[in-house]
């Protein structure tokens, strides 16, 4: 795992300016914390910075191979499971090697392959590779766009990187927000490509951004595709349970101490046990870290969202694997400090306003970077499998809108209650969504004859792994990096979303319960009671405290007299929400204030032009 930037220029000798792309690359350095390099030539300069998990002494960046009509050279960040396999496959064509790292690999399998190296990856990457025999730049980001990858195109080529921050650092780039990029950031859609900043994009899942003297060609080669479903009950079972063995076992691969994510629901748990199994082969003893907050069990009150706590199921599974278990238990004080806050905000780059739900996440991969370099996570297992609540609620399913928007009365879509009139008149957020939903669906391919229901499911599912599940890869990805964790994501290996998002709804819930299919597969590794568990989000802090705290921070910001944040968010809002009982304070009126005091940080923190047109 580890951070690129870059800059080509058709026009611009880049030996003179590798100061800039040095600039770039070390806004991430948190993202490699282990060793940095530049790469420069003429018409291009590649940066990177390494966080060292597979073949540490050997993996160094950016790396070249001299061909007879040019140089080719690569920087990388991720990991490619399947590389063992690619390697001796490559070395039966011919190729030698120099060290044992898989990016060697990838980079002679582009060699070998070309743009369709692509087809041959398993994996979580985003990497650009210079061609110096045809002048161009060819840029991958892996099929479920687990790996950020950004690009900002120029008069005479193109700037690129892990995160936004590194193109910002060239000052080509401009920091400014227009109210396009203003209205995803409270719609809440995920809209395909994009960015906050006006002039970035987003390379694409499963897409892949060539940058030649021509322009700029984009080519998605992989997507999620409606095939026909043929297998029975038992073999199907069978098949999610044989994936998600191979699954596991591959991506426990790393030359560095790794652990698992435990949250104590089914999709954590049933990693955990896998990973049990494989790592007690190895005579290894799984390790495993929770997040939890003070007093949490003892005064958890049930809601809309959460009918239990989770420390009891946390001890069931470590009990069960037996694995060397650590909780991090967090307070008000250190979930609502400024300073975390700023952190978070500075990883993702966005004022993203989750409040608690990120900064304890940070906490957490800060506490296990500590021990550990690679952890394994249940995310996205909701999303391939059905999980979420309102994938069993009749009115979010059949709502003309994002599902997520829809459930119990809209929560996510009351996050624009806190802007000024005329902002939220300029936004339109309710057309936008509209627009985006409407796009969304269009774009979902459907089989001949599916029933009614069948055909809405798949479109369900669609929308949660094109659209919702990139928002929360992105913040694991980000709050990860920004302490030099690298997380991997099982549930998104391609093989697995392929045939599960094949499999009709009615196998996908054939006991009456979610996620049926997975609970069956891995009810070997669970302890009952998890197996038996209704689905819980991940966790958020119920103490009063934090509130209450929220409510003292934006009452310091009330009283800054020309705070930039009040040109997007109603100061009266604020106000009358920082008065109210911090213990009956609305669920929405919560994620108002996290949302102002992230702006109010962001606007610190970056500078930004805001263009209202």
């Amino acid at each position: 795992m580890c951070g690129i930037a870059g800059w080509v220029s058709y026009e611009v000798d880049l030996t003179q300016r590798r100061d800039v792309v040095d600039a770039m690359t070390a806004t991430m350095a948190c993202r490699g914390p282990d060793d940095r390099g530049t790469w420069v030539r003429g018409d291009v300069a590649l940066g990177h910075r390494r966080l060292a998990v597979i073949d540490l002494p050997g993996g160094k960046q950016p790396m070249s191979v001299t061909t007879p009509n040019g140089e080719v050279a690569m920087v990388y960040s991720g990991e490619a499971y399947n590389f063992a396999e690619l390697r001796e496959e490559l070395t039966g064509l011919g190729h030698t090697w120099e060290t044992d790292s898989d990016t060697e690999v990838v980079l002679h399998g582009y060699l070998q392959w070309g743009d369709a190296v692509v087809d041959h990856l398993n994996g979580m990457y985003a990497f650009a590779i210079w061609d110096e025999r045809d002048r161009k730049l060819v840029m991958i980001r892996d099929r479920m766009g687990i790996k950020p990858f950004y690009y900002y195109p120029t008069r005479d080529g193109v700037l690129f990187g892990s995160e936004p921050k590194a193109i910002l650092a060239n000052p080509l780039a401009a920091p400014v927000v227009d109210t396009d990029g203003l209205r995803e950031l409270f719609g809440f859609t995920k809209r395909p490509g994009w960015s906050l900043w006006k002039g970035m994009s987003e390379v694409g899942p499963g897409t892949l951004v060539t940058v030649s003297r021509e322009g700029i060609r984009t080519r998605t080669y992989w997507k999620l595709d409606a095939r026909p479903h043929t297998d029975d009950q038992e073999t199907t079972v069978a098949r999610v349970r044989e994936l998600m063995t191979d699954i596991v076992d591959r991506q426990l691969v790393a030359d560095v101490p790794r652990c698992v994510l435990l949250s104590g629901g089914l999709d954590s748990s049933a990693i955990t046990g896998l990973a049990a199994v494989r790592l007690a082969e190895q005579g290894e003893r799984v390790r495993t870290f929770s997040v939890d907050f003070v007093g949490q069990e003892e005064n958890f009150t049930p809601d809309e969202m959460r009918d239990t706590p989770d420390s009891p199921f946390i001890r069931d599974v470590s009990r069960l694997v037996g694995s060397a278990h650590q909780d991090v238990v967090l307070n008000p004080e250190e979930l609502t400090d400024p300073a975390v806050r700023r952190a978070v905000i500075t990883a993702r780059d966005v004022p993203a306003g989750l409040g608690d739900m990120d900064t304890s996440l940070y906490l957490l991969f800060k506490a296990i970077r500590a021990e550990s370099t690679v952890a394994l996570s249940g995310e996205s297992a909701d999303e391939v499998f059905g999980g979420y609540r309102w994938f069993h609620d009749e009115a979010s399913v059949n709502a003309d809108t994002f599902p997520w928007l829809a459930f119990r009365n809209g929560l996510m879509s009351q996050r624009e209650a806190l802007l000024r009139s005329e902002v939220g008149a300029r936004l339109n957020l309710k057309e936008y969504v509209a627009d985006q939903y409407r796009t969304a669906v269009a774009a979902v391919e459907h089989l001949d004859g599916e029933s009614e229901h069948e055909a809405r499911m798949r479109t369900v599912c669609n929308l949660h792994l094109s659209r919702f599940v990139r928002m929360l890869l992105d913040r694991k990805d980000r709050t990860s990096m920004a302490v030099g964790l690298e997380v991997r994501v099982p549930f998104c290996d391609h093989r697995l979303v392929e045939y599960v998002y094949n499999t009709p709804w009615s196998l996908k819930t054939f006991d009456g319960r979610e996620k049926s299919l997975l609970r069956h597969a891995t009810e070997h590794v669970l302890p009952a009671s998890v197996r038996d568990r209704v689905k819980s989000p991940y966790p958020s802090t119920q103490d009063p405290g934090y509130a209450a705290a929220l409510q003292q921070q934006a009452k310091e910001v009330l009283a800054e007299k020309d705070n930039p944040v009040f040109d997007v968010v109603d100061r009266d809002w604020v106000h009358r929400v920082s008065e109210v009982d911090a213990a009956t304070m609305a669920p929405y009126q919560r994620i108002g204030l996290d949302r102002t005091l992230d702006l109010h940080h962001w606007f610190d923190i970056y500078r930004p032009e805001v263009r209202l047109d």
